[in-house]
């Protein structure tokens, strides 16, 4: 699939066959999502896959705060991909301090180029995603165990599609570009 196709077709996928995903297509998903360009190269994000349909329930009924949309798109997607960044890397110097007026946003900044590369490179091998950010932060930690130098960033459901949503009308390219 060509670069702008895929960038143009890919959607936001909620409801998905019971297929598994195979651990290899997984992995050269992460692979390719592994070139998305980072804060001098820190390569911050990590992936955690869960497929455990046990700790898919404990996710969405404990850590969802109640948003059922995502409770409902957690237990019937095949996995849920937690994206976690390594924090105080992105954006900082060697001694600590801030290359950027941006502060610890940076890190936000790479996690969402990470995502969105990762959900691109999904569509591309016939896979549908969704990223969801309303999640209780700790309680996922928790669920997961996840090591205390991370921070969640995003949670993405992955799997076969059984839709295929129309593109939301986009604004036009004067709306969104301006030339100085």
């Amino acid at each position: 699939m060509e670069a702008l196709e895929c960038i143009k077709t890919r959607r936001s996928i909620r409801k998905f066959t019971e297929q598994p995903v195979e651990r290899a297509l997984i992995e050269q998903i992460v692979a390719a999502a592994a070139y998305a360009p980072s804060w001098k190269n820190t390569q911050i994000t990590r992936y955690t896959v869960v497929t455990d349909c046990e700790k898919k329930q404990q996710l969405a009924d404990e850590c969802m705060m109640d948003f059922a949309f995502n409770q409902k798109t957690t237990l019937h997607a095949p996995a849920l991909v937690v994206l976690t960044t390594i924090t105080g890397r992105s954006g900082y110097e060697r001694d600590g301090s801030f290359s950027t007026s941006q502060g610890t946003h940076w890190q936000s900044f790479d996690a969402g180029v990470a995502a969105q590369t990762f959900c691109l490179a999904a569509h591309a091998l016939g896979l549908g995603t969704v990223i969801m950010g309303i999640f209780d932060e700790n309680k996922v930690r928790s669920v997961l165990e996840l090591p205390e130098e991370q921070s969640v960033a995003a949670l993405i459901a992955i799997g076969h599609p059984a839709e295929q949503p129309v593109c939301p009308k986009r604004k036009d390219v004067e709306t969104l570009l301006h030339f100085v």
